[in-house]
């Protein structure tokens, strides 16, 4: 399947975007679901829609820019899919360096800038090195900000956190009386980021998957039964429709 589509250079109507930068989210997180059974459904293999899902990241990526969303967090692969058959995990893999070998240009033109969060170290040395190269490449870059959680799990990202605490707490670096929830979230893989305001997941599923646990805290969640390689522009603007008719009252009234 092709991957070559058009990415900033289409055309759409400016009331389709009308959304207003103070009622956009600011950061947007999506557990990208339905992969495999999108494929299923057709009689192709799994790995089939995990490649026809690069072309949603497309179309959701274009979408987020002309919507003016600062930051966007997409759940690529998770350390429970490792799980998965050898040969799905290599294509899966594999998708990051293919994705930016096509977009990594135009995404740089757009000022995109390449950031990733999860335990980077036990993916394979071709994954590492192509989003390197694009986060080295974006670096200077203060457009939307495209986040891949690579071997990223909520559960591993704590611990690791508590871990790194821990030892900077021994060496004197930080006290147990001045540790609150600012502090230690200075220790996660998102560190610096502002907490997700909506969390879009596809696929029909309604749970977070080991996704961002800490930090989703007081997000709004909106979930659709649309697979993935079918979610669409025309999805992800009813996502921030709803998101912006709620209200987000942080526990108070």
């Amino acid at each position: 399947m092709s991957m070559k589509i058009p990415f900033f250079n289409y055309k759409q109507s400016k009331e389709s975007f009308r959304y207003m930068e103070g009622h956009t989210p600011e950061h947007i997180a999506i557990i990208m679901d339905g992969n495999g059974r999108w494929a299923r459904k057709r009689g192709l293999p799994r790995v089939a829609g995990h490649k026809e899902g690069i072309s949603a990241v497309v179309k959701i990526v274009k979408a987020a820019v002309k919507c003016k969303v600062k930051i966007l967090t997409l759940y690529t692969f998770s350390t429970e899919n490792w799980k998965r058959p050898k040969t799905e995990v290599d294509v899966i893999l594999r998708l990051p360096k293919e994705f930016l070998q096509v977009y990594l240009p135009e995404l740089i033109s757009n000022n995109v800038r390449i950031e990733a969060i999860g335990d980077m170290g036990k993916l394979p040395a071709h994954t590492r090195e192509a989003i390197q190269y694009a986060i080295d490449r974006t670096r200077d870059n203060d457009g939307l900000q495209l986040n891949f959680a690579l071997n990223y799990g909520s559960r591993n990202e704590i611990l690791h956190a508590i871990k790194e605490m821990y030892a900077d707490i021994n060496e004197a670096k930080l006290s147990l009386d001045e540790l609150d929830e600012q502090k230690f979230s200075k220790y996660l893989y998102t560190e610096g980021l502002p907490e997700p305001d909506l969390l879009i997941r596809t696929g029909g599923e309604k749970r977070l998957s080991n996704f961002l646990l800490w930090q989703l805290a007081y997000t709004e969640f909106w979930f659709t039964d649309v697979l993935w390689p079918d979610f669409s522009e025309k999805e992800f603007l009813h996502a921030l429709e709803e998101y912006r008719q709620r209200k987000r009252r942080y526990g108070g009234i």
